[in-house]
């Protein structure tokens, strides 16, 4: 799957299949009908107070969470805090505080019908607030990433999604960047940590 080849949202048949499959994995979803619904259930899902940090994610910017948040007293940030700090090793050392945040937000590149969760990063910098270190995870996805297995979610992956950032990246004069991580989420030990929010619109990569 290339940059070039389109992308399709998910039937409902597909979408309750993979629901299903998550539940059996002990992972929460639930289905929306669109990026301003998504936007308002993580406003309702995440209290007044709590300590958040929303990954960089174009579907977040899409929905427009990643502007509500942004110097948001309701919360504190630690993403603002991040967006701040100019000197390198600040911000690698606030990256590392965001993985054990009370609340992660962000996104993923693959879903499978199975119930697998595919993600990809460059640093690796959100990977660890997804497989433990975060006290809540929350992800929000297009249903057009909900790929028939494992296999097509990770070709997925390695192809359109690889293909899609590095477009991104060049539109901002940045150089492609590899894939430095790869995570496969099978199974969630602590009961209610990680929900996930389907949006029945083509968001993000």
């Amino acid at each position: 799957m290339t940059a070039e080849r389109p992308t399709y949202l998910a039937d409902s048949a597909s979408i309750q299949r993979t629901i299903s499959a998550l539940a059996r994995r002990n992972v929460h979803a639930e289905v929306v009908t669109s990026g301003e619904a998504a936007k308002h259930r993580l406003i309702e899902m995440i209290p007044e107070g709590s300590q958040i940090f929303n990954s960089t994610s174009e579907t977040l910017d899409h929905i427009g969470y990643s502007n509500y948040v942004r110097g948001n007293p309701r919360y504190t940030n630690l993403h603002d805090a991040l967006e701040q700090a100019s000197d390198p090793a600040a911000q690698q050392n606030i990256r590392r505080d965001s993985s054990i945040a009370e609340y992660f937000i962000g996104s993923v590149q693959a879903i499978a019908e199975t119930g697998e969760i595919v993600i990809a990063s460059a640093s690796g910098s959100q990977i660890s607030a997804y497989a433990f270190g975060a006290k809540n995870v929350i992800l929000v996805a297009g249903t057009q990433k909900i790929c028939a297995d494992l296999a097509d979610a990770i070709e997925r992956v390695r192809g359109y999604t690889v293909d899609r950032h590095d477009q991104w990246l060049e539109e901002r004069g940045v150089s492609a960047s590899p894939i430095g991580k790869l995570m496969i989420m099978e199974y969630e030990t602590a009961p209610e940590r990680v929900n996930l929010i389907l949006i029945q619109e083509e968001l993000g990569w």
